[in-house]
């Protein structure tokens, strides 16, 4: 490769071929769009080269040029900081840029990805592709722009949240991204690795009318009673707790008896979703006690009274934390301190989720090494 790279004409290349090759890539059928990349390669990787040494000052070396390959193949490249990571993802960005699909390269901030999408982006337009930037406080038509583009850079939530926005969308045309074709990550450790299982969530508007079924289910709790245990099949047994799993289960009198009280025909009808609200405000009388799992304490800038969660495993307060699918307001209804709404959670991925998507993945790092085998296991990067 480095001897066909040598011997290019730049020349010619630069003023005849280059204005046609993003055209003749684009009309390769999917089936051999990876023998053509791979056919073109040297010649490419020779013109960006030549383009970046003419536009940017900058010229890659050979090391810089095997990363480049790496890259474009589908690996990970691992360069410490300052030997040139961002001129290296010209290489593969510009090649794959050629199919018109679109190629992402994700930063890990807005300052990276703006200054990166404008300093390489010379480079880029240079050679015939456009290039855009997504970055906080886009409309939809901006960003529908900006995932139109050969290159597009920006941050690892900007691109997971519009994918989550798109699949809440029940209209094709509102949808800003297109089918997801490569994507080369920066920091790739910290994204795929450290952050792979931290969710990104939407959530919706809460139902205000909850409220009063948590402090129904509260007071509802305290007149069912406590099996001795699950075999207990006594008449006034209505439920029993199961300390290892952390739940409470309802016996077929407690059923009954919760019907009959609740004035309902069905405590299971998934409308109403009654007997999850009376199992979680059972969890939190039997399961979760006041000065142990949990303080009450007035809020500093209300003077509200609210749930503080303490940490089981080191006894410190966990501020803004809440529990989830409604048991926190269960616990608030229990002491009868002010129910803080429950937020629905309307779609969510998490960041290893939405890597997998892209067919083609690739990343830079300083420390890939150290994590090699679960680059490989979960993402199939070498």
């Amino acid at each position: 490769i480095n001897e066909r790279l040598s011997s290019v004409s730049l020349e010619k290349f630069i003023k005849d071929d280059v204005p046609r090759m993003p055209g003749q890539i684009r009309t390769s059928h999917d089936k051999a769009l990876a023998e053509v990349l791979e056919e073109i390669l040297p010649e490419a990787f020779a013109v960006c080269r030549e383009a970046s040494r003419r536009v940017l000052n900058m010229r890659h070396f050979d090391v810089q040029l095997i990363g480049g390959i790496q890259l474009h193949r589908g690996g990970i490249s691992e360069m410490q900081t300052g030997e040139g990571k961002t001129l290296v993802c010209t290489l593969p960005a510009y090649l794959n840029g050629l199919t018109g699909k679109g190629v992402h390269v994700i930063t890990v901030n807005d300052y990276l990805a703006q200054r990166d999408s404008e300093w390489m982006g010379k480079l880029y337009n240079f050679l015939g592709l456009s290039v855009g930037l997504i970055c906080s406080g886009m409309n939809s038509k901006q960003r529908q722009e900006s995932y139109g583009s050969d290159i597009t850079y920006g941050t690892n939530n900007e691109f997971g949240f519009d994918y989550l926005r798109d699949n809440m969308e029940t209209d094709l045309k509102d949808c800003v991204q297109r089918p997801y074709y490569m994507a080369i990550v920066d920091e790739v450790d910290s994204i795929l690795i450290d952050e792979a299982r931290t969710p990104l969530i939407i959530s919706g508007l809460p139902d205000t009318r909850k409220n009063e079924i948590y402090q129904v289910m509260a007071k509802l709790a305290k007149q069912l009673k406590k099996a001795n245990n699950e075999k207990d099949k006594s008449a006034d047994a209505h439920y029993y707790v199961d300390e290892k799993a952390r739940n409470v289960i309802l016996t077929d009198a407690g059923i009954h008896h919760a019907e009959s009280l609740l004035k309902v025909k069905d405590l299971w009808d998934p409308e109403t979703n009654l007997a999850h609200h009376l199992i979680q405000a059972l969890r939190a009388k039997e399961l979760f006690s006041r000065d142990t799992d949990y303080i009450v304490k007035p809020d500093e800038e209300t003077g509200k009274k609210e749930i503080v969660i303490v940490d089981e495993f080191t006894g410190r307060l966990m501020e803004g934390r809440r529990w989830s699918d409604g048991l926190h307001q269960a616990v608030e209804a229990k002491e009868g301190v002010s129910i803080q709404e429950e937020t629905l959670t309307m779609a969510s991925i998490t960041f290893q989720n939405l890597f997998r998507l892209y067919p083609k993945l690739a990343g830079m790092t300083g420390t890939a090494m150290t994590e090699a085998e679960e680059f490989e296991k979960i993402y199939n990067l070498g």
